[in-house]
């Protein structure tokens, strides 16, 4: 039986405007197994998982756990948990580090500050390699641990930037899965090769807009709308862009794509469905996954320059 990822490459389902949606990720490092429903199913406790999954909700800062690439016994593990705090808004990206003994400490956190963008002076800057997340949890698709995690012990291998595993980037479909900061793009359907040539382009402020699946801080018409424009332009430069976008009518938006120069675009996005049905997740029944389609992209004058782009 064919599984969803190799079901949705031969059947060439767009990667752009699939990433998982998040101004700011918060990172938890738990070793062992992992459940479906991670957060609440691992050695983390699930009290702690709940609580903060519910400090996260409406705050635009997404909650997952990750650990380093590997075997991992199914064994209870003292010492301390590291944590890794990412803002990805162009111009205003930032990544933040800190360790904790108890990871119920992350409950003092401000969550609405840290997906507005303020970290409040949250542990010490990560200022070294590309921190790239790959999505291996097996227990959430099968595809995820058969493709994602021999990705994620080879680039751990290679030495390519800091690689962990993690739990949940949605999109089970492309897998292999690997979120990229500090400036939140996602990429799917990689190998070794490509996924190597994400993180050289990241260490050098660039993003590969092949295989890529979007910019986590955008809601999904503006993921497609900036990869388009990218597309077009030629642009790779990850901090250039930027995006507003308008929903005119239920399923179709008008997203504005802005470059630092004071170029600007206008870029027409609707829903589509995918066809025909395949499943979205292994074991799951055939349906239609919603798509953004680009339909139009116009260069456009703009009297007030550049500025900061909103979701």
């Amino acid at each position: 039986m064919s599984t969803c990822a190799t079901l949705s490459a031969e059947l060439s389902e767009p990667l752009a405007g699939t990433a998982a949606t998040a101004a700011t990720w918060l990172l938890l490092e738990q070793h062992g197994p992992w459940g479906a429903k991670a957060l609440t199913q691992s050695h983390l406790d699930p009290e702690v998982g709940r609580a903060l999954d519910r400090a996260a909700d409406g705050t635009g800062v997404r909650v997952a756990l990750m650990r380093r690439p590997g075997r991992h016994a199914d064994r209870r593990t003292g010492g301390r948990h590291e944590v890794v705090v990412a803002h990805t808004a162009p111009g205003a990206s930032w990544v933040r580090r800190e360790a904790v003994a108890d990871p119920g400490d992350l409950l003092g956190l401000d969550f609405a500050a840290l997906g507005a963008g303020s970290h409040g002076g949250l542990g010490r800057a990560h200022g070294g390699d590309p921190l790239a997340l790959v999505c291996t949890n097996g227990r959430r698709d099968r595809c995820c641990a058969l493709l994602g995690r021999p990705l994620a012990a080879e680039l751990a291998a290679s030495g390519h930037g800091e690689v962990w595993e993690v739990t949940h980037l949605g999109g089970h479909r492309f897998s292999p899965t690997m979120l990229v900061l500090p400036h939140g793009y996602a990429y799917g359907r990689l190998d070794a090769a490509s996924a190597k040539e994400v993180l050289a382009a990241t260490a050098e402020g660039r993003t590969a807009v092949e295989r890529c699946r979007g910019r986590s801080c955008w809601d999904r018409p503006g993921q497609a709308a900036e990869l388009a424009v990218r597309r077009l332009a030629g642009e790779d430069r990850a901090e250039v862009l930027a995006v507003e976008q308008h929903e005119e009518a239920p399923g179709l938006w008008r997203v504005r794509v802005r470059h630092a120069d004071g170029r600007a675009w206008d870029v027409g996005v609707v829903r589509g469905v995918s066809e025909p049905p395949r499943p979205e997740s292994c074991g799951k029944a055939a349906g239609t996954p919603a798509r953004m389609v680009v339909r139009t992209v116009a260069a456009v004058a703009v009297a007030d320059g550049p500025e900061r782009g909103r979701r």
